[in-house]
């Protein structure tokens, strides 16, 4: 599909560090394909329960009483708010992309985790990267009850897009709002994605392998990859932003440099942990000076 190739490579190099194949267990749903002509009018319907301002209201609230069918609605519908943009990459989650990278944190590490994860998703309210993130820091800082609900909110957004079909063919896709969820699901189910292929016009094909790396099996059932449904959410992208319809992937990739040699130096090396601290103070002092008035407050 158009512009999410580039995207998905640069996902797929951080997500396996982000979310655990073994975190997060996915609950038996019920399956359906969605109508989302029907998704569209009621979450539009002021008069309807699943109006969008109410279960993004209900979305908000500090405990898990949404349901899997009210989740489902508030993830398919997302597609038809005026917001929606599968693309868009909050400028705080450089912050915390910065550090995934480190083996380990401290606790001031998992203090800026925290408040940057939680700004980006207030800026974007679905990205799975940060949220997952958000829920390994809160747990590293012994904030339980934070954590279980964020987790709460990660386990019913992939449910919702397991809701949606079996992914084993085309005609049973997955549905998906964001090329990046392609991922986080496939990440969730124990796998790790092998390979990326746009098999017809908005379905894309994710090969996978064990997580663990080990073998197939001979009575493995498992197919050797996942189909997802991204027409719909590529129609909006497109609908929105006309300027950036026709988008080419081969013309991004052009401008992409190649990977250069790395070149000897004299230099005395500096450790990963000194690289990301510096990275965050610089980071953190551009961000600070453009939120210093308006900033989110964190969750209590």
């Amino acid at each position: 599909m158009k512009k999410s190739r580039l995207l998905i490579l640069a996902i797929i190099a951080v997500i396996g560090t982000i979310l655990a194949p073994t975190t997060f267990a996915l609950k038996k749903i019920e399956v359906q394909k969605p109508d989302l002509e029907e998704i569209r009018d009621r979450v539009n319907n002021p008069n309807d329960r699943y109006y969008y301002p109410k279960l993004r209201k209900l979305y908000n609230r500090n405990d898990t009483v949404m349901t899997p069918e009210e989740y489902r609605y508030y993830y398919l519908g997302y597609l038809f708010q005026e917001d929606f943009n599968p693309y868009r990459v909050s400028e705080f989650s450089s912050v915390t992309d910065s550090l995934s990278y480190l083996p380990k944190h401290t606790k001031q590490e998992c203090d800026t985790i925290i408040k940057y994860a939680e700004l980006s998703l207030d800026d974007n309210p679905f990205d799975l990267k940060q949220m997952s993130f958000l829920i390994y820091a809160l747990k590293e800082k012994r904030k339980d009850m934070r954590a279980k609900i964020w987790q709460y909110r990660l386990e019913n957004i992939l449910g919702a897009i397991k809701s949606t079909g079996t992914g084993e063919d085309a005609d049973n896709a997955w549905y998906v709002i964001s090329p990046a969820h392609e991922y986080a699901l496939i990440n969730a189910m124990n796998f790790t994605a092998t390979g990326y292929n746009e098999v017809a016009p908005g379905i894309d094909y994710i090969a996978i392998e064990r997580a663990d790396g080990k073998p197939r099996r001979r009575n493995d059932k498992t197919p050797e990859g996942f189909f997802f449904n991204v027409k719909n959410l590529q129609e909006e992208y497109d609908r929105k932003f006309p300027d950036e319809a026709g988008y080419d992937d081969a013309a991004v990739e052009e401008e992409i440099p190649a990977e250069q040699p790395a070149e000897e130096s004299t230099e005395t090396e500096i450790s990963e942990e000194e690289v990301a601290e510096e990275e965050i103070v610089q980071q953190e002092s551009t961000i600070e000076e453009s939120t210093e008035e308006e900033e989110s407050p964190l969750l209590q």
